[in-house]
């Protein structure tokens, strides 16, 4: 034999290996997903039956009231599991208008063609998310949107894939983002940093208590729901709970090449921050000026390095722009790297101690850090906020209100007039990983809360 042919055989023994590889991993994928989604599609249904009967109980009902409600109940999760079964795609939804922009794809607002209730379509094109390593990122968002259902939250009610994208269905909060309102405003006065900061406390916290770090908190992931009250959302960078939210999981299975996470930045100081800003917002690089410098080093964090992303947003609504901000991406990471340094207050601006206090509590050395080791108590006692009732700061007045004259009223969202509207014709839901790329395998998720309400509303949007 020729060491020719003998190349050849080796060459086709190597194929025919990695062939085999990859339909092992697929195999092992689709088991795992298979027997997780049964147990937990248990666990839920015990867990709503259990919290039906506490309800039950509190309200006083007789035994007719509960046998009726049990009936109704379970009508409920039979049409549930009809629905799960049911396939959802784009074209189950009327396209209304784009209210977002980002490297990977698009947020529309969308109205559901059968009941009529008005959702954000979040659109991330799967090409995008190969080429750049953002597989984890994709499923760490998806799963966290599944676990967090909190009123600090923003809502998942679905997610589905087709053969060119992955699509969440999450809840429309009409009160745009805090970067917007930061970029309206000059600065915040104390009262209305100490409104903002501690709803971000406790969403913030909500994440932490499901073991979940966000790593990506900065203003334009504080979204303002209709009354002007905090919801956190974007968790594509954050980490915690599976090893499938890590990128390494990916590695040996598909070969993609690594994306950088890098990115760029007294009246000229804000002028220059703020004409950039916006563009950052839509770029692939982002911004890293809320990153906490252990996150940079990559030598080990903890959830504390969300409290730090806070600090330097709460020194935004306070100075007007962020600390560490800078005409380059390698100058604002030096700054954060010598934050000792550079961590400095304008006498230009005067802010009370307390809140010096608070913005150097949380922008510290990790070991001595506000909150750490989940310490929401240490934050909450300090005098920056005094006066706060933290049980009931959702159900009062929002300290600026927003300005929202309808379930769809985009006024508060930047305008993008020159994208077509129309669903691409080829698009058809899967989640069939013979359709689809595997690592996007189980993506498909409904909600239970919802799903059988039938109440329309007219498809009457007017751009």
């Amino acid at each position: 034999m020729s060491s020719a042919d003998d190349q050849t055989l080796k060459s086709n023994s190597v194929n025919n290996n990695n062939h085999v590889f990859e339909k092992v991993n697929k195999t092992k994928m689709t088991l795992e997903n298979y027997y997780t989604n049964l147990i937990t599609q248990h666990e839920e249904r015990e867990t709503r039956i259990k919290q039906l009967e506490r309800s039950m109980e509190r309200e006083g009902l007789t035994d007719e009231q509960k046998c009726e409600k049990r009936q109704m109940h379970a009508l409920k999760e039979t049409e549930f599991l009809r629905l799960k079964r049911a396939k959802l795609g784009v074209i189950d939804f009327e396209p209304l208008k784009v209210i977002g922009r980002g490297a990977f794809g698009e947020v529309r607002l969308v109205q559901k063609r059968d009941t009529g209730h008005v959702y954000a379509m979040k659109i991330l094109r799967k090409a995008d998310m190969l080429e750049k390593d953002q597989i984890a990122h994709v499923r760490a968002e998806r799963d966290v949107l599944v676990e967090a259902d909190h009123l600090w939250v923003v809502k998942m009610f679905y997610s589905f894939q087709d053969s060119t994208s992955l699509y969440l269905i999450m809840e429309f909060l009409p009160g745009g983002d805090m970067m917007t309102m930061l970029m309206k405003k000059d600065t915040m006065t104390e009262e209305q940093t100490q409104f903002y900061i501690a709803e971000t406390v406790l969403a913030i916290n909500s994440i932490h208590q499901l073991g979940f770090i966000h790593r990506d908190i900065k203003p334009d992931n504080l979204l303002l729901d209709a009354r002007g009250h905090i919801k956190l959302s974007d968790f594509g960078l954050c980490t915690g709970l599976k090893k499938s939210h890590r990128t390494e999981f990916y590695k040996d299975l598909k070969q993609a090449k690594s994306s950088d996470f890098v990115s760029s930045p007294m009246d000229s100081k804000k002028q220059s921050w703020r004409s950039r800003r916006r563009a950052l917002a839509y770029s692939t690089v982002g911004t890293p000026d809320y990153i906490a410098p252990e996150v940079f080093l990559q030598t080990g964090y903890t959830n504390s390095c969300d409290w730090w992303s806070l600090g330097v947003i709460m020194f935004e609504m306070l100075i007007g722009y962020p600390p560490f901000c800078s005409e380059s991406p390698q100058e604002t990471y030096r700054k954060v790297m010598n934050w000792k340094q550079t961590l400095v207050f304008p006498t230009e601006v005067p802010i009370s101690n307390e809140a010096r206090s608070l913005v150097q509590s949380f922008c510290c050395e990790r070991e001595r850090r506000i909150g750490g080791n989940n310490n929401i108590k240490e934050i909450k006692e300090h005098p920056f906020f005094a006066g706060v009732d933290w049980d009931h700061i959702r159900d009062r007045p929002a300290v600026i209100p927003v300005n929202v004259k309808s379930i769809d009223d985009t006024s508060n969202f930047d305008e993008f007039p020159d994208v077509d509207l129309k669903w691409p014709s080829q698009s058809e839901s899967s989640d069939d990983p013979s359709k689809c790329d595997w690592v996007f395998f189980n993506y498909t998720y409904k909600r239970f809360e919802g799903l059988t309400q039938r109440a329309r509303l007219p498809l009457n949007f007017k751009s």
